[in-house]
Order: structure tokens, then sequence, then C-alpha cells
């Protein structure tokens, strides 16, 4: 499988700082006094149950949201303190959120990437950007639908889209929310295998994924955080981190853990 995204380095190898950030909405707290930090080789998943504020985090990290309290940088930037805009093209985010326009084409919805647009209308693009369309397309096993349009695709062969997409600009950061999430057992395990080999290329960007399942956890991510009730029950390098206790503490009912071949599986106990 080839590479077709770009070299690409940042000054500092800190690519995500939070420092005690909380976010609140009409009075209550969707995340409270998180600290974290990411650096550029890592590959970090964000797992818990629905409202456990996994979603709010990785939107204060794709500068889709600011903070109510505390701080955040991205790549070196201060929220509320840089051009959003200008930021925004550095990030590379996938989200069921991001309402992509039926009627294009697959290739198109990847292309329009590059000027940061949803839809085409009277932007121009080289041959450099149509062929890097079609080898993202590929990378993720979809490059035979470059020419249907989204809107007749298949969930899962959207969210391979999606990706492509995100990865069409060259991010320095890769933002994935619930990449796995509605897809059947073969359209999950094969995403997950091409994110496997994703995170193993050094050359890939630092990558952040939320799931709410370890199934769903790609071989090769290095670290993972645990969230309940808009707080942090542990962080740190995955192995020490994804443990039956701690998931136990998350999802609140006893489970047990076991691990085949760098794959997680969790069950009650």
């Amino acid at each position: 499988m080839g590479r077709p995204w770009l070299d690409w380095h940042v000054s500092d190898d800190l690519v995500i700082e939070v420092e005690q950030a909380t976010v609140t909405r009409n009075s209550s707290d969707l995340i409270r006094s998180v600290s974290w930090r990411v650096e550029l080789d890592e590959r970090w998943v964000i797992l818990g149950p629905n409202g456990a504020g996994k979603t709010t985090l990785l939107n204060l990290a794709g500068a889709r949201m600011y903070p109510s309290r505390g701080t955040v940088s991205v790549l070196g930037e201060r929220l509320g303190r840089t051009n959003i805009a200008e930021l925004k093209t550095r990030l590379g985010f996938s989200s069921n959120g991001l309402v992509l326009p039926g009627e294009e084409t697959a290739r198109d919805v990847v292309l329009t990437a590059s000027w940061a647009v949803v839809g085409r209308f009277r932007e121009r693009y080289d041959a450099m950007d149509e062929s890097r369309a079609v080898a993202l397309l590929d990378q993720f096993g979809v490059a035979g639908l470059a020419n249907r349009l989204y809107g007749t695709l298949s969930e899962g062969e959207r969210k391979r889209v999606q990706i492509a997409r995100a990865l069409m600009t060259d991010p320095e950061l890769l933002l994935l929310d619930e990449p796995t999430a509605g897809l059947d057992l073969g359209a999950r395990e094969d995403l997950v295998r091409r994110l496997a080999d994703l995170a193993a290329d050094p050359d890939s960007p630092a990558i952040v994924l939320v799931t709410h399942h370890v199934e769903e956890i790609p071989p090769g991510f290095t670290h993972a955080m645990l969230m309940r009730d808009g707080g942090v029950v542990a962080q740190g390098l995955l192995r020490d981190t994804v443990t039956a206790d701690n998931l136990s503490k998350t999802f609140g009912l006893p489970l047990r853990l076991s691990t085949i071949d760098g794959r997680f599986h969790a069950q009650g106990a």
C-alpha cells in the first residue's frame, strides 16, 4: 500500500496541549478540568461511554470549539489567540457531523478539501491534486468508487471517503470521530486494518481516534485516554491504560479484558 501523503514537520514535538480545560453549555460541564498532551509521533485513542466528553475534547483539538475555562494549544497555536481558519488547514478532521454533498462524486468530495470547501464551484485543481485524491481513495480501498456519487455510497464507503478527504491537505494532525461506528463486521475489520497501516507508517501525522469499543482500537496505537462523565479516568501508554480495572471504572460495570494478535476484547465479568 502506497503513501500518498507528503513529508511534513512541526517545530515542536507537542501537537496538542490541553491545560485544565472545562467546556460548559447550559450550566452543565461537557468536560471538566481535563489536561492532555499529544506528541507528533503518537497515536491516541479516546475511549468511553456516550456522554463521556470524547467528542467535545476532539472538537477542542480540532479548533471547532473553545474552552470555557483553561487553555488549549494545537500545533503550537493557542485557541483564542490565533487565526482559526488558517489553523484548520493544518488539521484533518473526519466526523459523522460533517455534512458532505451527496450529489458530488467521491473524488470531488476528497478533492475539495484542497480549498477547504464543501462542494465544487469555480475553484481549479491541477493534475497533482487529482492524482493525490485518487491515491488516497486507493489507500482506503475505494478508488473504484471515485466516480460514484457520494450520496449513493454505503456507510462504510462514506467513512473511507471521509478519511481520505481528511488526509488530502497533508495534515499535521488527524482527528477521527468514531470512524467505525455503524459499520458491519466486515467493513469494520477492513477499516481497522487500514487504520493500523496508517498508524504504522512513520510518515503519518499524529492521530487521535474516538471510539466506544476496545475492539475498534487499531494495532499500532500507542496511547489511550479513558473518559467518564466529562472527566479523565486514566490516560497514558495504551498497555498501561487499557486495563480491565480502568475499563470497569470507565463503563461502570465489571469487565474482563483479553488481547488476541494485538487486538483488545472486553466482556462482562
